[in-house]
């Protein structure tokens, strides 16, 4: 597989390979192996609406846009709230 070039600022660098070096990994694989475990937009999407679908299937719960936008919203006031503790 040729090996593709990115910039980056050099101290992102140095922490990368930092994070590798402590799991015993070269930057190289450590990249390969964050890229393998990371879903893109797409995946995440299909992932949420496979979720959706098995929740109304299970419950019956189906919720609107709004609905899950104000869980959504609720859910990061709380995380905020534990944070700031």
């Amino acid at each position: 597989m040729p090996d593709a070039y990115v910039r980056i600022p050099e101290e992102a660098k140095d922490r990368l390979a930092a994070i590798a070096a402590a799991e015993g990994l070269s930057l190289r694989a450590y990249l390969a192996r964050l890229a393998e475990t990371m879903l893109t937009p797409q995946e995440r999407a299909e992932r949420a609406e496979t979720a959706r679908a098995a929740l109304k299937e299970w419950t019956g719960y189906a919720p609107s846009a709004a609905e899950e936008q104000a869980l959504d919203s609720e859910l990061d006031r709380r995380l905020a709230e534990v944070k700031c503790r």
